[in-house]
């Protein structure tokens, strides 16, 4: 069935929405809320300022308990405690026969996809071991079609759980299964009807993006509000933005968004971050009017979510401390520190600082290099960082942690000017007209 033949019911979102002030998102979790995301892709990730491209992007996620709509990184004790043996997967496939519990057949057949990368038999060739691991995979992809297409137990609806991860499948070409948008945004639209939080918050991103469905706005925030009312953060969190900046073609309610974007940043976690990150944005700024300007409190929201590993809010840690503002004392080792953990998660703007950091050293902190000052705003500006363009332009130039290159200097100077950053037009200009040495020697990189 498309997307395109569903009825107009199949589109309802089937919730009556009630203004967030009233509404306790986690009246409305149902019992199975996301528990389905210890098994496949997370539920989309988002940026700061979301975009289509960002929000479809995943990554695996773990396990949620089974009442909390919240989203976690790490797997249950309970699946890590199970062996991985071809004796147990016989023991458990038996004692799964008669159990028409659906939770416990999900369960089943996720660890049925576990065991096929886990079960190693010494006395297996490679063949009989890629036989016994495919038919691992097919007995669990027949049981989860099963669960979230007609169920176990007649009269009752399909497997919520099932049918969200599922629509992974198709959505990721999973399983061996095809990509296939439509019966993925078909299979979120049912697993929505039940109420399931990743499942409805997923509903309106295809809605949102035009996955599997037509693009429709505003079909998209119906079911991004849904999603928010059953206490599902990443919902919350879009939602906020949605409200906060008028996006989606809904006007500015600055006044309900803070109220979701509180929501969200109390759930966060290592997947949902984000609210956090935003929220002290809000705080930090002076000419806010929606939220009291406070540099602590933003500093101690940075702080949660740079702690979540969230790598604008480790950058902005390290700026902080480097300059004393938010409250915090200037300190090189902790701004180093703050820095060196967002580089590592590949933030540019934290290379550049740390290219900035090895340009001056720090005493007893950091000993100076112009080979590694060189090489970080390398990293920065091959990620398009203007002002990482520009300092490796000035570094050609000047010689300073690789040879002095005119040519080099003027490509890199070309590229941070075509993004607007004034200086390097500045010295691209002088380099062409002069043919020598710009005029201005100054670079700024910290």
């Amino acid at each position: 069935m498309s997307a395109e033949s569903m009825s107009s019911h199949d589109y309802d979102t089937g919730f009556t929405h009630a203004s967030p002030q009233l509404t306790d998102p986690n009246l409305f979790a149902s019992s199975s809320a996301d528990a389905a995301s210890h098994y496949a892709p997370a539920p989309m990730s988002y940026p700061l300022s979301p975009s289509p491209s960002h929000i479809l992007s995943s990554a695996p996620s773990g396990m949620s308990s089974p009442m909390s709509p919240r989203r976690r990184t790490r797997d249950s004790p309970v699946q890590q405690s199970l062996p991985y043996t071809k004796e147990f997967v016989d023991e458990y496939r038996k004692r799964m026969k008669a159990d028409p519990d659906p939770e416990a057949q999900f369960a089943f057949a996720m660890y049925l996809i576990d065991a096929a990368k886990r079960v190693a038999d010494p006395r297996d060739t490679s063949k009989q071991a890629r036989k016994y691991r495919d038919a691992l995979l097919s007995d669990s992809l027949r049981l989860i079609k099963r669960l979230a297409t007609a169920g176990l137990v007649p009269g009752k609806p399909p497997f919520a759980d099932a049918q969200f991860y599922l629509a992974n499948c198709f959505g990721h070409g999973s399983l061996g299964l095809p990509v296939d948008h439509t019966r993925a945004y078909h299979l979120y639209v049912q697993a929505s009807k039940q109420n399931h939080p990743a499942a409805t918050y997923r509903t309106a991103v295809c809605n949102e993006v035009g996955a599997g469905t037509k693009r429709n706005y505003q079909r998209g925030v119906l079911f991004y509000r849904k999603a928010a009312s059953l206490g599902d953060t990443a919902g919350m969190y879009k939602l906020a933005m949605i409200l906060l900046y008028g996006q989606l073609d809904v006007p500015p309610n600055k006044r309900e968004a803070i109220v979701w974007l509180r929501r969200a940043a109390e759930q966060a976690d290592e997947d949902n971050p984000h609210a956090l990150h935003e929220l002290a944005l809000l705080h930090e700024t002076p000419a806010c009017s929606i939220v009291p300007h406070d540099e602590a409190y933003a500093r101690d929201l940075y702080t949660q979510a740079a702690q979540l590993e969230y790598a604008p809010s480790q950058f902005r840690l390290g700026e902080a401390y480097a300059s004393g503002t938010l409250a915090c004392p200037i300190d090189p080792r902790t701004s180093i520190s703050w820095h060196t953990k967002a580089a590592n998660h590949g933030d540019g703007n934290a290379e550049l600082a740390l290219s900035g950091w090895y340009l001056t050293g720090a005493d007893g902190v950091l000993q100076q290099s112009d080979a590694e000052a060189y090489l970080w705003a390398r990293r920065a500006a091959n990620k398009g960082v203007a002002k990482a363009e520009y300092a490796v332009g000035y570094y050609a130039e000047t010689g300073i942690g690789t040879r002095q290159d005119m040519e080099e200097a003027k490509r890199w100077y070309a590229r941070a000017a075509a993004q607007g950053h004034d200086r390097a037009q500045q010295h691209l200009h002088n380099l062409r007209s002069t043919g020598g040495k710009s005029k201005d020697s100054d670079c700024v990189v910290m």
